[in-house]
């Protein structure tokens, strides 16, 4: 039996105007656009021919009855708008995929501008959140990060808090279920933009640093932001800015912001951090993570960047701190102009020296007394003065009163005639380039991994000391810091604060959100793997509650039709589908749904999932539809503080 679609389309093709090419017969195909304002006109032609066919009389026309006592027949009112409607049905089932994604933006209600006499400008909110089915690092699709546009209503429930299920604790004290309590380190997989979201209610305003090292959208096939349009470096930014605009809110009035990059999109990176954080300084660190570098067509590249974003007028980044072999050591007694004893009397006094080592200093020396040498030994101490080697009495460069401020820079240095005093630091202001061995990427990322994660196949680590020393500049003297990475990916974040915690003392608590499905496989496997060597620490592990999120993976990976409408028949037995998916009008034309290609008929499923219902959320906890467990429950309420 034909359809109503099909009957309406050999109806309208009997008329010449509606027709591509008149002259070709049954089967022309047939002109929209046309059609559409023929029936906003109420064409008389056109309604003629409708009134004609007796199915499509009674779907497109409505009785209305005569009043009482009156002999007039009932009058038939033609309805415009649901014939439209039908006519535009096929924007979900297109000749043309694309006809449908056109239609966005411009809405009056929930009817599109075509079909409308009324239009309201409906806000676009250029979304690039979701990842789309990527479980490899180096996986490549012809799009990875889709671009949705939501109105107001979609936004607020996209970005509403989500519950997290599948808790687990792991520590070298217990395994096992957790409880979720305060100071808990925290990796959460699932969508970091959700994430975060989900995450302002407990930590706005407590997270001291945030570090992160998103995908770089470099031009080569290394490139982990994959999106098939022209506006490849908007799309990036909107992406980074979405994400921004939440994670600013989570951190501390004295929070420091860290985002590693390369020069792919290195300018443009730093025009968006301006207009995001008007309020700070914002600092452009180059880093060489690459020393062997890499060939480009005129340069060999050898470093990437950090940009540090801090509150302006705070002293917000801490020393650095210099190796033993790089200290620069120079002699405390002044030389030169000025250096003379009587040019400063409170910095003529004796340094006390005891097995190698300065361990005190004497009394300031009357004007009368002299000593007979440099280096005066009383008993196993020695006493050196502030004499050069043609016996001149000049000074110290510290007074007395000074000098045990700096007791610990100083160190004692053998001669023939005795003892010279010589200061040195090991710290430092931090440059504005990083050089260190420790930041190479192969020897101290992708080989930390392997050797802790030997089945990984994470490609590009970062080096464990080139994070770290980004995460000690910030908060080595904060003990008590949160720091927190929403592109954790193999976990190096984590594994530098644990060795922060480890090597300088503290209980600096991390945050990590990934979603990629080597979040289990390598980022916690790592993570337990560096607890388990310190012999100290713990976190908990936890996911978003995916809803139609679980469709996304099944529908990418589907390789027939079959797969397909089974997975189609599930999605509209338990998904949230979109409410511009009108279910009747697309069951009556399946067999066009079934004539798609398999990349459209993909395309069409992934369309019609509603985005903002892809993780439930928290306010839907106790829906049964969801089977939210009582321990998640009670998990979630632990977490949110309910």
């Amino acid at each position: 039996m034909l359809t109503l679609f099909d009957e309406l389309k050999a109806l309208l093709q009997q008329d010449a105007r509606l027709v591509v090419n008149p002259h070709a017969g049954a089967g022309g195909e047939l002109l929209k656009n046309q059609i559409t304002e023929l029936a906003l006109k109420l064409d008389r032609d056109l309604l003629k021919l409708l009134l004609s066919h007796d199915r499509l009389k009674a779907h497109f026309f409505a009785e209305v009855p005569p009043e009482p006592g009156r002999r007039v027949d009932g009058v038939l009112v033609f309805d415009k708008e649901k014939f439209m409607r039908f006519v535009n049905n096929k924007a979900f089932l297109p000749d043309s995929y694309t006809s449908f994604k056109n239609k966005i933006g411009l809405t009056a209600g929930e009817r599109y501008l075509s079909e409308n006499k009324d239009v309201v400008l409906a806000w676009a909110y250029k979304d690039c959140v979701l990842e789309g089915g990527q479980t490899k690092e180096d996986a490549k699709r012809e799009e990875i990060f889709w671009n949705e546009i939501l109105a107001p209503d979609e936004i607020n429930r996209l970005l509403a808090p989500k519950v997290f299920t599948n808790w687990r604790r792991y520590g070298v004290s217990r395994t096992g279920s957790p409880t979720y309590e305060d100071g808990d380190n925290l990796i959460i997989k699932g969508n970091n933009l959700l994430a975060l979201h989900s995450l302002k209610k407990r930590f706005a305003g407590k997270v001291k640093l945030i570090y992160i090292d998103p995908p770089y959208n470099p031009e080569s096939k290394s490139n982990t932001f994959c999106y098939n349009n022209t506006f490849n470096h908007s799309t990036w930014l909107t992406f980074i800015k979405n994400r921004l605009d939440v994670a600013r809110r989570l951190l501390t009035k004295d929070g420091v912001l860290v985002i590693a990059i390369d020069d792919n999109e290195q300018a443009n990176l730093g025009v968006l951090l301006h207009e995001i954080f008007p309020e700070h300084e914002i600092h452009c660190i180059t880093i060489v993570h690459n020393p062997r570098g890499v060939q480009g067509t005129n340069f060999s590249y050898t470093h990437e960047y950090a940009f540090f974003v801090l509150p302006k007028g705070k002293k917000s980044i801490g020393n650095r701190r210099i190796s033993n072999d790089d200290i620069y050591w120079s002699n405390l007694r002044n030389w030169g102009g000025e250096s003379l004893r009587e040019d400063a009397r409170n910095c003529f006094y004796p340094i006390i020296v005891q097995e190698n080592k300065v361990v005190g200093f004497g009394d300031v020396l009357d004007p009368e007394e002299h000593p007979s040498q440099q280096t005066i030994k009383n008993g196993d101490q020695f006493y050196v003065y502030p004499i050069d080697k043609e016996g001149i009495e000049r000074k110290w460069r510290y007074a007395r009163q000074s000098v045990d401020e700096i007791k610990d820079f100083l160190r004692s240095k053998k001669t023939k005639k005795g003892y010279e005093i010589e200061i040195g630091k090991d710290f430092g202001t931090y440059k504005t380039v990083w050089i260190d061995p420790r930041y190479d990427a192969n020897e101290y990322g992708t080989k930390i991994v392997k050797s802790l994660v030997p089945n990984c196949e994470f490609d590009f680590p970062k080096s464990l000391y080139n994070v770290y020393d980004c995460i000690y500049a910030v908060v080595a003297d904060d003990k008590n810091a949160i720091v927190l990475d929403f592109f954790a990916g193999s976990g190096t974040t984590a594994h530098a604060v644990l060795e922060l915690n480890k090597e300088v003392g503290g209980n600096r608590q991390f945050i990590l959100c990934e979603q990629m499905d080597y979040v289990e496989s390598v980022t916690v496997e790592r993570v337990k793997k560096v607890i388990e060597n310190n012999g100290q620490g713990a976190f908990v592990y936890c996911e978003l509650m995916q809803w139609n999120e679980r469709f996304v993976p099944q529908i990418l990976n589907a390789n027939d039709k079959t797969t397909l409408r089974a997975i189609w028949t599930e999605m509209q037995a338990k998904a949230h589908l979109s409410y511009r998916l009108d279910l009747r009008q697309f069951n009556e034309n399946a067999k066009d749904f079934a004539d798609l290609a398999i990349e459209d008929q993909k395309r069409f499923l992934m369309e019609v999932l509603d985005k903002n219902a892809l993780y439930v959320n928290l306010s839907e906890m106790d829906d049964e539809t969801y089977g939210v467990s009582e321990e998640d429950k009670h998990l979630n309420k632990q977490f949110y503080g309910l």
